[in-house]
């Protein structure tokens, strides 16, 4: 059985949760959890898995797998159907773009490691840091909106009318501008995506919420 090495609140490893549950493949969830006792992602027997540290991490047999992206790729590319992207090269070039857009751009500005080191050593304190993520969010989402605005883009989800990567990145992100409070009615289309895609069972089992981990 695969076997997921996440955090509940990690958006990376709610990437890889969806794309698991829409190839309806069972695995086993692993929690480590990223703040308790300094972080169980420092652990020696977690460098082995990772030695960047982070999380997920996708273990299927002897393979251990870094990267949500990369994983989500190894997941289309073992198990492809129901498919995580397009056939046509455009259609797939596209959906690669809106996923990096969010894992690239956004993202990791307002990751865990980003966070704690604006906090300590550099000593700038919540509500500044929250205010850092909202800027980030909000440039990476106003941009988001403007491709996914594009004809022949947007449908029920972020490219047509069926889940792809870019829902995979999508949905996470809208759940880390929620927590900070950034306010989401300038971007209607993401808005609307999100709102549908949570309305789905395999989008709404990998919420960080429904995590055997969640606290």
């Amino acid at each position: 059985m695969l076997r997921l090495h996440g955090y509940f609140r990690s958006s990376a490893a709610f990437r890889v949760r969806i794309a698991l549950n829409y190839k309806q493949l069972d695995y086993q969830s692993i929690p480590v959890h990223l703040l308790r006792d300094g972080g169980e992602q420092h652990s020696a027997s977690f460098r082995q898995r990772n030695p960047a540290r982070l999380v997920p991490v996708l273990e299927d047999g002897a393979l251990m797998l870094t990267q949500s992206l990369a994983i989500i790729e190894y997941l289309e590319e073992t198990h492809p159907t129901p498919a995580l992207l397009p056939r046509a090269a455009a259609g797939r070039a596209r959906v690669r773009a809106l996923a990096l857009s969010i894992a690239c751009d956004i993202h990791p500005l307002n990751n865990l490691r980003v966070m704690r080191y604006l906090k300590s050593p550099l000593e700038i304190d919540d509500p500044r840091r929250d205010e850092w993520s909202r800027h980030w969010i909000a440039l990476g989402f106003t941009a988001l909106e403007a491709m996914l605005a594009q004809p022949g883009t947007a449908g029920d989800y972020c490219y047509g009318d069926a889940p792809t990567l870019a829902d995979c990145c999508l949905i996470p992100q809208v759940f880390n501008a929620q927590r900070v409070h950034c306010p989401l009615e300038p971007y209607p289309i993401i808005g609307r995506i999100y709102d549908h895609c949570m309305r789905q069972e395999v989008f709404a089992r990998a919420a960080p919420a429904a995590q055997s981990d969640a606290e």
